[in-house]
């Protein structure tokens, strides 16, 4: 399958029951299987070390070790690339008591980009993209009023944005400076279009307040 959802174990609310396509492949990390229970479905895979959750009773299960190199969702996301994935969403994998698996999961995101998956991480109020040297990311208003930029890995050099409220041309985007944060769509609320020469970006869209 083209499309998977990864589910994990942030709350996943019923708003995001949008994300969940027929024909996709719906795998739940340990405790995300909660989060889809609620929601009425079934994933087709459930993997996990199952720290934060027992497995669920019957389906199709991949137990981990607790003493492993991947995150659950990792493992996850390593087993959509190795299986043809074209697109990943990823839920409830944003919030939450565990800071450090938000920054893992933003890893995560990054690293399935890097393999040629179109990959989206989102919650309720935002979703975040992850956008390469060579690629440009197109980003329409629909339900968002903010987007902002992130470098992932150092200097974020070559920097455009054209469409927006605060337009970049040719600009360098650094760890130590959130320039990037809260942008706006221009005033006809047309696409934005944003590219870079060098680095990574995380792209995250927002609705308002």
């Amino acid at each position: 399958m083209q499309d998977w959802v990864i589910v994990s174990a942030c709350p996943v609310g019923e708003a995001m029951r949008r994300y969940i396509t027929p024909g996709c492949r719906l795998v739940a990390c340990d405790a995300g299987w909660r989060n889809l229970q609620k929601l009425g479905l079934t994933p087709d895979l459930v993997v996990g070390d199952f720290d934060s959750a027992p497995p669920p009773p019957g389906g199709d299960t991949v137990v981990l070790p607790h003493v492993k190199d991947d995150t659950d969702t990792h493992y996850a996301a390593r087993l959509a690339a190795e299986q043809g994935a074209k697109r990943v969403t990823i839920l409830g994998a944003l919030g939450g008591a565990r800071l450090e698996h938000t920054l893992a999961n933003l890893a995560t995101g990054l690293w399935l980009q890097k393999q040629g998956v179109d990959t989206c991480l989102t919650n309720e109020r935002s979703e975040i993209r992850f956008l390469l040297p060579g690629h440009t990311l197109t980003l329409l208003p629909a339900c968002w009023q903010y987007f902002s930029l992130f470098p992932l890995e150092g200097r974020a050099e070559g920097v455009c944005v054209q469409g927006a409220f605060y337009e970049l041309d040719n600009a360098t985007l650094t760890p130590d400076f959130p320039i990037g944060v809260s942008n706006e769509w221009a005033e006809n609320r047309g696409p934005v279009t944003v590219r870079i020469d060098k680095g990574a970006l995380a792209v995250i869209c927002t609705k308002a307040d």
